[in-house]
């Protein structure tokens, strides 16, 4: 082969509907590389269950690859020296990459220059293509949604490659099982069996899903019921496109499941306009609110992230969360604002604990997502909206969904289970409410009135 390329793999590993994969082998041989860069990530370098993930999901691409007759090289550092160091060892003329927008690995793509050809292909459209009339990003959902529309659906998936023409030489390789990415002192992922990384399981799952997806509107807020997708991990890695699941879906791919994924592509955008979105409120006004963050806050942070605050909508999806590393996206909401409304607590804690228990945590959703719930983003819940916890159990009928993950609460009766406190029920082993629904409102509010 006189011509080689590199293909530098993230967020995107899959064969399948991969634009850079298909230019690669176009030009000639092709060097597949993954690099675990936790140093451009800096403080948001993946958290221990996305590690876990991600080693499932690398040795189930390296299978793919070795299908094909090629091989996925892993290497471990500074993504831009290590593809620099690449091209000088292999002789490789060009990097082929999906585009990311996370703030590092725009720095990195930039700081390769020249070398390096990027594609559109981890949204349902190019996001730069979906902006104002001045150009800009947009930072409002509603008005993302209806400009992204006009290009909906989404072109057809491209098909993966039949061969993958592989180089004369290949370079060194890290060993995946020297990474460490899987825990073991202890092994917590005992409860992460039900999930199986890697693009065959995506792809199965979506259509699996699409026998199902006609009830997903009304499915989809009832945390006992299975009526979500379960594919958010698989396309925050990159084991399956957006396009491909809509195009799996086909028909019953309605509005409300494609405004969903929609929203993936719409908190890309906001880290296009505000890179920093992670940290800093999208209301400067919200600076001024004063969080909790004394002896007593902290007590009532680990009692959230424990799971033992009380209010058993809220701990059984803390538990879900630690237990399985993902949580019910209704459940998300109402674990999300208890911490920000109810306990005062600063919604950064919360991304953070997010970022690390989540297999799918993705710093665009979790940020906006997170800022949404506070109140301090730029398209967010007003913060004086409070949601009532123990009104949205009965509403979203959880009983059975608690006592699969509160199991102290298993013999509490339907009536009661939404709070058994209230009903004079409650087992010695489960903890009395952190905080009255009422007094936790009064002090979110009287935080808000003070910062204004």
């Amino acid at each position: 082969m006189t011509d080689i390329s590199l293909l530098w793999l993230r967020q995107d590993l899959r064969l399948h509907d991969q634009p850079a994969l298909v230019a690669a082998t176009q030009a000639g041989a092709v060097i597949p590389v993954y690099i675990l860069d936790d140093d451009a990530a800096g403080e948001w370098a993946i958290g221990g269950a996305q590690r876990w993930w991600l080693h499932h999901s690398l040795a189930a691409l390296g299978d793919a690859l070795d299908a094909k007759h090629s091989r996925l090289i892993l290497r471990r550092g500074d993504s831009v020296t290590i593809l620099r160091d690449l091209m000088q060892e292999t002789g490789a003329t060009r990097i082929h990459a999906l585009r990311h927008y996370e703030p590092w690995w725009r720095k990195a793509e930039a700081a390769l220059g020249d070398a390096i050809t990027l594609y559109d292909g981890n949204h349902l459209a190019r996001i730069e293509d979906v902006t104002t009339g001045s150009g800009a990003p947009f930072r409002i959902f509603s008005s993302f949604w209806k400009a992204l529309q006009t290009q909906l659906p989404p072109d057809a998936p491209v098909a993966a490659p039949r061969t993958c023409p592989a180089p004369d030489h290949w370079p060194k390789s890290d060993a995946l099982a020297d990474w460490a990415l899987l825990p073991s002192k202890p092994d917590w992922s005992g409860g992460f069996a039900d999930w199986k990384p890697g693009e065959t399981e995506a792809l199965a799952k979506a259509k699996r899903f699409a026998k199902q997806a006609d009830d997903y509107e009304t499915q989809r807020n009832l945390p006992a019921a299975d009526g979500t997708s379960r594919l958010s991990p698989h396309l925050h890695h990159g084991e399956i496109s957006p396009r491909q699941v809509i195009h799996a879906l086909g028909d019953h791919a309605d509005d409300g499941f494609v405004r969903e994924i929609a929203w993936r592509d719409f908190t890309s955008g906001v880290l296009l306009a505000l890179p920093d979105y992670g940290t800093v409120n999208g209301r400067a006004k919200f600076d001024a609110l004063p969080w909790r963050d004394d002896a007593a806050a902290k007590r009532d942070l680990k009692a959230w992230q424990r799971g033992r605050t009380g209010y058993p909508i809220v701990d059984a999806g803390m538990r879900q969360l630690w237990q399985s590393g993902w949580m019910h996206n209704r459940v998300r909401m109402i674990t999300a604002s208890f911490l920000v409304k109810h306990l005062l607590i600063d919604w950064r804690a919360g991304e953070r604990w997010f970022w690390d228990c989540l297999v799918d945590a993705d710093y665009g959703n979790n940020s906006v997502n997170w800022q949404w719930i506070a109140g301090t983003g730029v398209d967010a819940n007003m913060f004086s909206r409070i949601m009532a916890p123990l009104g949205q159990s009965e509403k979203f009928d959880a009983g059975d969904y608690i006592r699969r993950w509160v199991p102290e609460l298993a013999d509490v009766p339907d009536d009661a289970i939404h709070d058994p406190d209230e009903h004079g029920v409650r087992p010695e082993s489960y903890p009395a409410k952190i905080i009255g629904h009422r007094e936790a409102r009064e002090r979110a509010l009287a935080a808000q009135k003070a910062m204004k």
